[in-house]
């Protein structure tokens, strides 16, 4: 084979190695699931809501501050109202630099949790809370954004008192909107804070 022909070759062979190992890589998860090198957390996006005093507002009448985000639902027994108590205590123990966060409930079931419903709701968590509902269509692509996990309980699917399963984990977003980090279920009010207070100091 002449010699021309052979680097032609071996070049078209290394390309297909590249690609072949870059799949890979996608595949396993070994790359970022968006631009290559970017190193940006897919969560959270824009999104238009209905507050618990019955007005619509979006993603984008929140910037200029941090949002710390939680889904949830009303009827929830014990884990909602137990993280909207640390987000409060958190909050609260941050002095004046909580002014710089937002607390945000959103509901994942928008059928029963109503404006009104919600206003009741909030009122026994952080004076700041806000709650935000919306269409069954709303909170699935909201739900979609932020990568949470919803749906009826299994055994309660037909029933008037149903339950919610759904993912516990509490986002703080920039002032840009865009993702800064997460905290799981279970985190104490104490390390929540220092966590937040180190957040919006950079």
């Amino acid at each position: 084979m002449p010699s021309r022909q052979k680097l032609i070759f071996a070049l078209v062979v290394l390309v297909i190695a590249a690609i072949t190992g870059a799949g890979a890589l996608w595949l396993t998860g070994s790359l970022p699931r968006g631009p290559i090198g970017s190193g940006t957390a897919l969560v959270g996006g824009p999104f238009t809501l209905t507050d618990q005093n019955g007005k619509r507002v979006t993603d984008q009448d929140f910037r200029g501050k941090y949002m710390l985000i939680f889904f949830g639902f009303t009827f929830c027994p014990d884990v909602c109202p137990s993280e909207l108590q640390v987000m409060s205590a958190a909050l609260d123990q941050m002095g004046s630099e909580a002014d710089k966060i937002q607390p945000v409930f959103i509901t994942i079931d928008p059928a029963r949790d109503t404006p009104e419903a919600m206003k009741v709701y909030v009122s026994n968590f952080h004076p700041r809370l806000i709650g935000l509902t919306g269409s069954e269509a709303d909170i699935a692509a909201v739900a979609k954004a932020y990568r949470v996990y919803y749906a009826k309980a299994k055994g309660t699917e037909n029933q008037t008192d149903y339950l919610m399963d759904h993912s516990t984990i509490l986002y703080l977003m920039g002032p840009d909107g865009k993702f800064v980090k997460h905290f799981t279920y279970g985190t104490e009010a104490k390390g929540l804070a220092e966590a937040l207070r180190q957040a919006v100091q950079q």
